[in-house]
């Protein structure tokens, strides 16, 4: 394979083409949201259509398979292939033209669905379709699978929404579709179209007969536009799945966006009544009838608490019913109709914009928060999406959950319930000795009962190689036959995603998980998965680290948003981390080394990613086994042992002060610790905290603080507020009876053994038995006493303890009776919670705090690009420095007169450095000028 690929390399590199066969791609790439692992010779980033052109001729010379891919959300399969993956989300990704007087817009295939909703909002339109994965999922992807999304009984398919295409032929030729006074027309390609209208001359019966029963009907080809009374192309070949033509542009219709949304949330008794309800509640008019199940809403509120979860309506399932129109009164009508009707066992009419934000993200999330099932096991796809008349959908999911019981599994259901559309992840054994034949059995066993329903493999999703090996079971064979005729009459080569929808895959062939796993010797536990082999295999791959996090307001994933390549998302790093656990790449590889290098360790995939991910554990996993018994970077030795050069310097900080502002001797030191030349190295301070701390007799509660070594040597003041603050608020500070390190440089920095030596003495500090809150200063010491203790210590239950204790100092104020907090009514606050403790302890309850001060709250997204050690070290600046523009730096010269908040040493250090802006900890902003003991 890989001098196959150095061949390719060289023939696409002539052509002026991107080509990367790279371990670091090719594992980055080997698998989208499915079960499935292809590795690809490589991968290709064409500029332009040109570029697409030359690349399709090349491979079809070389008889090489092209796989067109997007975001590769996809569930089914259909964006992995053996040859060459084209990568249209690089470069092929602009909104060309919106025409809002006839509403369409022309767009390149690798747009992102919510920037075409942003081109078109100014408009007043929006794209009708909204899968679930809008934040990240392309145009492309979308009329690849005949995307539908909530919103779908009001806007329908992508295919009902897409007025032309362009797109190249295996052959080469140029194919035009689109409409003329309302009729279908076509150009180009000659020979291809003469060819498909022969093979369905063939089967005019069976195009009129089996196809388009119900809306959801998305499995195989949409041949029924073929017939010759309508001949439409264009809606044809929406929902190929990439297996007739490479997409290179299309127009697409935009709807008015409804100013008015009102949702109605209907409570259940289960999920299967949820069913039977669904076509009644559709006789209402909604745009959205969504069904969720009360296991999705527990792993969110496990995962996150309880005040993740909005207020329901009692029961253990919901649909979530929305209605839209132009005016309030007459939406708000509507709704209350539905509501008064007796459907369900409860419900609730959602007004507030927020309410209903939170209620969607759930729906949004479905995916991933069902990525483990209520048993604790992970939950796979593979029958992801399966979709039945609506009206018969109660039974339908009343036979699943019947079938699911029989193989002893579970599951947790939700999805298009209006449209008969059903989603779920399930704990398939994949693991198990006979994973993989339990698969196939139930597999084919569901695609039975679904065409015995009269319904469809897949209701939006495309079959991929999840399910069009099990086409039979809803298709005749002469179905299956004119499938192929209409593949040959495209691509008689076989070279477009070969193995989808005709002359698939085995549904059981080249899945990524079930294989043996190597044994390793790992520095870190993983409680909540067992081993780093399932930890890994959190990632789903529905892809939410490519999302721009500017409009969620979350924090993953920093180096993606400044780079925009795969290999820097969070999937990309599990990918490759999931070629290790299968032994196909070892811990030393500069595979491993790429994918994570400029990961930033700022936790925020642990609380974004819907499946919990935790790359900065893995990476700090990563990093032990790649420097087990070798000789580390420097800046390991420096900056990861940061807290020991601190505590020597601080004895003497005038002469190291001095010796670092000598000419030279300040880029030297730089130079020998590894530290990029541009930075600025902190100052020591004149006195540490500690030397200046006086305990003091009171009756006030007591309270342990924890000074880490930022605080003591660099940010005395902002210790000495904490110490102000906590007694302004009727607590008395003390200090751990011996001087006391987390050892968070040294985690970040896979320095494992001695972090496990620096915890267990804290530990060992700390826990005395007493339930005395601890209050953290630094948000992400704070964070390694509350998580990543756990994975150091392996269940160590003093730690458990001691990791109970510990609060945050909005946490602790938030719980304080009786403290008043002070006024700062009339000042704009610009707050950049830091990333773990975002991650980690949720920076909502400061929020709450600092709004009920008065205070105007602007809360910035995403991570300041320092990072601890990150944004330091030699290599990291400039992309240090993008990360920081992609929100916080905006943010902050937005509003020059405005308090910048930032808790975190390295934000406020970003911060000077790059802009020269004073920032204040939380402890500052609200202390009290001086406290009387």
């Amino acid at each position: 394979m890989r001098s196959q690929a150095e061949s390719l390399g060289r023939k696409f590199t002539a052509e002026g083409l991107e080509f990367r066969a790279d371990a670091t791609t090719v594992s980055a790439y080997s698998s989208d949201a499915s079960l499935y692992r292809v590795p690809p010779l490589g991968v290709l980033f064409p500029r332009d259509v040109d570029q697409v052109e030359a690349a399709v001729a090349v491979a079809r010379a070389e008889g090489v398979p092209v796989t067109s891919r997007g975001a590769g959300t996809s569930v089914a399969g259909n964006a992995i292939g053996p040859g060459v993956v084209v990568d249209f989300s690089r470069h092929l990704n602009r909104v060309h033209h919106v025409d809002p007087h006839t509403a369409t817009a022309v767009v390149d295939p690798g747009v992102v669905q919510e920037d075409l909703q942003r081109a078109a909002a100014p408009h007043g339109l929006r794209f009708g379709p909204d899968p679930s994965t809008s934040t990240r999922c392309t145009i492309g992807g979308m009329i690849g699978n005949n995307a539908c999304g909530s919103r779908s009984l009001a806007f329908g398919r992508t295919s009902d929404n897409v007025v032309g295409l362009e797109l190249l032929t295996a052959g080469g030729r140029t194919l035009t579709t689109g409409y003329r006074d309302g009729r279908p027309f076509h150009k180009g390609a000659e020979a291809e179209v003469a060819a498909v209208r022969e093979v369905m001359s063939r089967h005019l019966g069976t195009a009129r007969l089996e196809l388009d029963r119900f809306g959801r009907q998305v499995s195989g080809y949409a041949a029924q536009h073929l017939l010759p009374e309508r001949f439409d192309l264009g809606r044809a070949l929406v929902g190929s799945e990439g297996t007739l033509g490479v997409i290179t542009r299309a127009t697409v219709r935009l709807v008015r966006d409804a100013p008015v949304r009102v949702v109605v949330v209907l409570g259940f008794h289960d999920i299967v009544d949820a069913g039977y309800a669904a076509p009644r509640v559709v006789g209402f008019g909604p745009t959205a009838c969504e069904g969720m199940d009360h296991r999705i809403v527990e792993v969110l509120r496990d995962r996150r608490g309880p005040g993740s979860v909005p207020d329901l309506p009692d029961g253990r399932a919901w649909l979530f019913v929305e209605f839209s129109g132009d005016e309030r009164d007459e939406v708000l009508a509507r709704a209350r109709d539905l509501a008064a009707a007796g459907v369900g066992e409860a419900a609730m009419i959602v007004t507030d914009p927020d309410h209903q934000r939170r209620l969607w993200r759930i729906r949004a999330d479905g995916a991933g928060l069902a990525g483990r099932a209520p048993s604790g096991a992970p939950a796979w796809p593979g029958w992801e999406d399966a979709a039945v008349p609506p009206e018969r959908l109660g039974e339908y999911l009343r036979d699943f959950d019947e079938l699911v019981a029989g193989y002893g599994m579970t599951s947790t259901p939700f999805g298009h319930f209006g449209e008969g559309c059903m989603h779920v992840r399930l704990d398939l054994p994949l693991d198990g000795p006979d994973g993989h034949r339990v698969m196939r059995e139930f597999l084919t066993e569901a695609a039975e009962l679904v065409g015995g329903f009269g319904g469809s493999l897949s209701g939006e999703h495309g079959d991929g190689r999840a399910r069009s090996e099990l086409l039979p079971h809803m298709y005749s064979a002469d179905a299956i036959a004119m499938f192929a005729g209409i593949k040959h009459a495209f691509d008689p080569a076989g070279l477009l995603n070969p193995g989808v929808l005709v002359d698939p895959e085995p549904v059981d062939r080249n899945v990524r998980v079930g294989a043996p796993l190597p044994v390793f010797d790992l520095a870190l536990t993983y409680p909540e998965d067992g081993d780093l082999g399932h930890a890994v295999h959190r990632c789903t791959g529905v892809g939410r680290c490519r999302a721009d996090n500017s409009g969620s307001g979350g924090v993953m994933c920093p180096s993606y948003q400044a780079t925009r390549e795969e290999k820097d998302s969070t999937r990309g790093r599990a990918r490759v981390l999931q070629e290790v656990v299968r032994g196909e790449l070892h811990w030393s590889d500069d595979a491993v080394h790429d994918s994570l290098d400029l990961c930033l360790s700022c936790k925020g995939c642990l609380s974004d990613c819907p499946t919990g991910i935790d790359m900065a554990t893995y990476k700090s996993e990563a990093l032990h086994q790649r420097y087990r018994g070798r000789l580390r970077p420097r800046s390991h030795l420096s900056l990861g042992r940061l807290p020991l050069w601190t505590r020597l310097g601080s004895r003497v900080p005038w002469l190291v002060n001095g010796t670092m502002a000598a000419p030279g001797i300040g880029a030297v030191a730089k130079w020998v610790a590894g530290v990029d030349s541009r930075r600025s190295i902190p100052g020591f301070a004149r006195r540490p905290f500690r030397r200046t701390f006086r305990a003091q007799e009171s009756d006030r509660r007591p309270v342990v603080l924890f000074v880490d070594s930022f605080s003591d040597s660099f940010s005395p003041a902002v210790a000495q507020a904490t110490v102000d603050l906590l007694r302004s608020a009727g607590y008395e500070p003390s200090l751990p009876p011996e001087r006391v390190c987390c050892g968070l440089t040294w985690i970040t920095t896979g320095q494992l053994d001695a972090a496990a030596t620096i915890l267990r003495h804290l530990v060992d500090t700390l826990d005395d038995g007493s339930d005395t809150p601890i209050v953290g200063i630094e948000p992400s010491c704070t964070a390694v006493l509350r998580s990543d203790v756990h994975h150091v210590l392996g269940g160590d239950p003093r730690a458990a303890a001691v990791s109970a204790r510990v609060r945050t100092l909005g946490e602790l104020l938030s719980e304080t009776p009786g403290w008043t907090p002070p006024d700062l009514s009339g000042r704009t606050v610009v707050a950049q919670p830091h990333c773990h403790h975002k991650a980690v302890m949720g920076w909502e309850g400061d929020r709450r705090l600092l709004e009920s001060c008065g205070a105007t709250v602007v809360e910035v997204a995403g991570c300041c690009g320092l990072a601890g050690n990150f944004g330091v070290e030699r290599g990291h600046y400039e992309v240090s420095v993008a990360v920081a523009e992609q929100n916080l730096l905006p943010a902050v010269d937005a509003d020059p007169e405005a308090v910048v908040l930032a808790d975190g040493f390295s934000c406020r250090t970003q911060l000077a450095d790059l802009r020269g802006r004073d920032a204040v900890h939380l402890a500052e902003l609200l202390a009290p000028v001086s406290v009387e003991g």
